[in-house]
């Protein structure tokens, strides 16, 4: 579905609204409260400012691990509902206050905010995958996040804007109430999404720890919780210093901080988007290095550049500023890369976390965000205040950092950077295409993907398309090539050679088959058992069969097109002993229909019938 289609769809329109409305009412909310302690308390307006800080995030630690169970036991949109309804009643509570000054009731009213936050968090993420399909995730958390950092820059607009005109109160007040209903209306509008737990599994222990301990049990999904709450950590060090940043830094005015805000709101939005393009209907966890890299070059160049002296500069100076404009384009491209980063991590989440926990693993990831949260205005207290550095040594401070944090999360899961080598092969040295593998490769389940065997890279380039995480089979001695290895280590693939010639790694390579199998993941298996030496598919072996044997799944025959004659094929020639003379070569993965009827009625399966099925799609002109 097209990225406009996703957003008009009765599917996912609704739901975006009603997070639209909702975001942007807190950030009005939160900036009119931080605002009016200055006006009514202007000497205690920091300890105000740090007692409603607090009073936000507490509810994230105190209540995010029942949230998350709750949010997986309910049908979803009538819980967001009752959330939004919530949201009204705070709303009105908040406006009492605002008009009688009332400044602990204000912190209170935070709290229940933070509260209804917290509530809201975990069925935000897990009921978008129950309404868009498995191609559209990565669109629908592009349109979240750019949907999600607009509603917070239009709500800090309004909320500056509001306090220039006679009666702040009143338009205010409507203004809140306004919005709360129309994001209750909005989710009246979302389609059911029934709840997927099991009611046989055992239940968890509802407190932060044990939620966390249970989060942890999943290392790739864990990690890239730590990646999500890491970009959260960054961005809050970045906005909080943000005014001081341009008051002190830059000498400008307070309407200059709307045009950085802007400029990091629509770079995100940017970087949401594109990720969605880049993806092409999967989820591409390739994209977060290129989005960690970017991080940091952007945060390099904004730290590097220099401070201006003298005269207060306006909104108007800024713009005719070479040094404004240079922050303006290196916070665009932070944005751009925070795009890039989070949501490929946002929706790693989602499919990998199992149907029946995923909002409590959401809950986890909004636990983790706000402690890093909190870790980040530490880390700004003790640079700034403590050690008393200026304010480009605390950027430098986060280039650093981002580029350790990273190279520790991909040490650790090196799929990242696998992944990421993959898509450079896929979109940059050749233009591949193929028809919609979505409608044959099953969302969950084991299956067996077997294709024709032309080069050294038809394993990455399949991954690289495929949209579920693959495990491929591979002879031994290409596993074992040198700098492949590290990527098919990565991608947990399973070496095989000889039965006369290494009995050892063949028993343990249809013990590992068997073993994905039955935890329902995905194999690709190149049944040749060698590269072709002549561009055409050889006879299939019989290890296929032995592998059906243990596990009756379905089986998914493609045809690789266009890689014969490829610096990686051994058309000329040993492959890769001579110089490469093709790129962005035009390569083709056609799939046909999974062959299941076999298995069902306990017939053998036909190879030469397979292999002959194979070569046809490798022939087939691809739609």
């Amino acid at each position: 579905m097209k990225t406009s289609e996703l957003l008009k769809s009765r599917q996912f329109f609704p739901f975006f609204m009603t997070q639209f409305f909702g975001a942007m009412n807190d950030n009005l909310f939160k900036t009119v409260i931080l605002i009016s302690f200055t006006l009514i308390a202007a000497e205690q307006a920091g300890a105000w400012s740090n007692f409603a800080n607090m009073a936000f995030v507490l509810p994230f630690f105190l209540f995010s691990a029942k949230s998350g169970y709750y949010a997986d036991q309910v049908e979803k949109s009538a819980w967001i509902q009752k959330i939004k309804l919530l949201e009204i009643i705070i709303m009105s509570f908040g406006v009492v206050c605002l008009w009688f000054d009332a400044l602990w009731g204000m912190v209170a009213l935070l709290f229940l905010m933070g509260t209804q936050s917290t509530l809201f968090g975990p069925v935000k993420y897990s009921i978008i995958p129950q309404h868009v399909q498995r191609e559209d995730l990565n669109t629908a958390n592009a349109w979240v996040e750019l949907g999600t950092f607009l509603a917070i820059l239009v709500g800090n607009i309004i909320a500056g804007l509001v306090f220039e005109i006679e009666t702040p109160k009143l338009v205010i007040s409507i203004l809140l109430i306004t919005f709360a209903i129309i994001g209750w209306f909005s989710s009246r509008s979302i389609p059911d999404a029934p709840s997927l737990a099991m009611p046989d599994k055992p239940v968890q222990k509802h407190s932060t720890w044990s939620l966390i301990k249970h989060a942890k049990q999943n290392r790739s999904v864990f990690l890239s919780m730590l990646g999500v709450s890491w970009f959260w950590f960054l961005g809050a060090a970045y906005l909080t210093q943000l005014p001081v940043y341009t008051s002190q830094y830059l000498s400008s005015t307070e309407s200059v901080i709307t045009m950085f805000l802007v400029a990091f709101s629509v770079g995100i939005g940017i970087g949401s988007l594109l990720c969605s393009l880049l993806s092409a209907g999967k989820v591409e966890i390739g994209l977060v290095p290129l989005g960690a890299l970017g991080l940091s070059i952007f945060g390099g160049f904004l730290a590097a550049i220099p401070p201006i002296t003298g005269t207060e500069l306006s909104l108007g100076d800024a713009l005719a500023s070479s040094t404004h404009w240079q922050v303006f384009f290196m916070l665009i491209g932070v944005g751009i890369s925070g795009g890039l980063y989070i949501v490929p991590l946002y929706g790693l989440i989602q499919t990998r976390s199992e149907e029946s926990e995923r909002a409590q693993m959401i809950a986890a990831n909004n636990i983790l965000n706000a402690l890093f949260m909190v870790m980040a205005s530490i880390f700004g207290l003790v640079v700034l205040a403590v050690l008393k550095l200026g304010l480009d040594t605390f950027f430098w401070c986060l280039v650093v950092l981002n580029l350790c944090v990273a190279a520790y999360i991909f040490t650790l899961v090196p799929e990242f950077v696998a992944r990421f080598l993959v898509w450079c092969l896929v979109n940059i040295m050749y233009r591949v295409k193929h028809n919609d593998l979505n409608k044959v490769i099953p969302e969950q389940g084991p299956a067996i993907i077997v294709a024709n065997h032309v080069s050294f890279v038809d394993a990455l380039i399949i991954g690289g398309l495929v949209p579920r995480p693959t495990r491929f089979i591979m002879f031994k001695p290409i596993y074992d090539m040198p700098v492949l290895n590290f990527i098919f280590r990565a991608l947990r693939t399973i070496p095989i050679d000889s039965k006369t010639k290494n009995p050892e790694v063949y028993d343990k390579a249809f013990d590992s088959i068997a073993k994905a199998l039955d935890n329902g993941e995905l194999i690709v298996l190149f049944p040749e058992g060698k590269l072709t030496r002549d561009g055409e598919v050889d006879e299939f072996k019989p290890g296929l069969l032995k592998i059906l044997e243990r596990n009756t799944v379905p089986v998914i025959p493609m045809g690789l097109q266009g890689l014969w004659g490829s610096f990686f094929s051994h058309q000329g020639g040993n492959a890769m002993a001579k110089l490469p003379k093709r790129f962005l070569s035009r390569v083709a993965l056609v799939s046909g229909e999974p062959v299941s009827h076999h298995i069902k009625s306990a017939e053998p399966l036909d190879l030469h019938k397979l292999r002959e099925e194979v070569v046809r799609l490798t022939r087939q002109s691809e739609k």
